[in-house]
């Protein structure tokens, strides 16, 4: 159906769905903040955009509301997910999707309503250095470092899972901490492709509460790359167990990290709607 989307959310973090092959107009910087304006557009917190794939089932590209694009998302993961075996796309439960952030495998693991529920995604293997994050830092790896801004210094952890983290330890949470200071440190000199920035609480060996600036985006509800950042940096400071449920103000998503680094996330997904986008949007956009 031609310019049909789909809009859904991971745990309040919510994308719209479109598919390459029905859109007739250009997806232009001008045009993705038009659609993901609360306003002038549909709104939302991205656009996901199913594209052909020679390496997996299905290709994905994954747009800020800035225009930008990202590597990986984990809640962008499970709502394209999602929408590729509800609109029959996927002919099973378990398909692999390609991503700039890599390859990764998706499962349906709970159905309602003959809809995907519950999504599993293999989100890849944690890389700490420093280089590949990237982060400029002197060594090799960047945990535990110390990053001066204009007012405070914080200490920070480095982490990439197909896109770039910094998470901070805190021993409590301060919405208006991070809205103040996570876009200064999101666009520091010291990440070169900017970041994604993580406020995180270690409640128990296996729950950590985590407040996300999230590069492209801002303050978001929830991220699932952010989840699975903070819990391999947990688990690198040696402050908790290896399967954790992290909780974010949007949700709970449950993290499990292997020996080697590798990340499984799994948490739920619900559609909010579909339809079409207006020929009169569509103008719109090619203005």
């Amino acid at each position: 159906m031609q310019n049909f989307f789909v809009k859904s959310h991971g745990l309040g973090n919510d994308y719209i769905v479109l598919n390459q092959d029905e859109i007739t107009f250009q997806l232009t910087e001008k045009a993705i903040i038009r659609i993901c304006d609360v306003h002038f557009g549909i709104g939302s917190d991205g656009i996901l955009l199913k594209v052909p794939s020679n390496k997996a089932d299905f290709g994905l590209r994954i747009l800020n509301p800035d225009g930008s694009e990202a590597e990986k998302s984990g809640n962008g993961l499970r709502i394209f997910a999602k929408y590729l075996y509800d609109y029959g796309f996927a002919q099973s439960k378990i398909f692999s999707i390609e991503t700039p952030g890599g390859l990764v495998k998706a499962e349906v693991i709970e159905e309602k309503n003959n809809k995907a529920f519950t999504i599993k995604v293999d989100m890849g293997k944690a890389i700490f250095e420093s280089k590949k994050v990237p982060v400029n830092c002197e060594k090799e790896e960047c945990i535990g470092e110390t990053l001066e801004l204009e007012y405070r210094g914080y200490e920070i952890n480095c982490v990439s899972v197909g896109n770039p983290h910094c998470v901070v330890l805190k021993d409590e949470l301060d919405e208006k901490e991070i809205k103040t200071f996570g876009p200064q440190i999101e666009t520091h000199s010291m990440f070169p492709n900017r970041i994604n920035v993580q406020f995180a609480k270690v409640v128990s060996p296996n729950e950590v509460e985590v407040m996300i600036w999230e590069r492209g985006a801002g303050w978001t509800l929830a991220s699932g790359s952010s989840s699975c950042a903070v819990a391999c940096t947990v688990v690198k400071r040696g402050l908790t167990e290896r399967n954790l449920t992290i909780k974010m103000p949007g949700g709970i998503l449950a993290i499990e990290i292997d020996e080697d680094w590798e990340i499984r996330m799994t948490g739920e997904v619900r559609e909010i709607g579909s339809g079409t986008l207006s020929a009169e949007l569509i103008e719109d956009l090619e203005l």
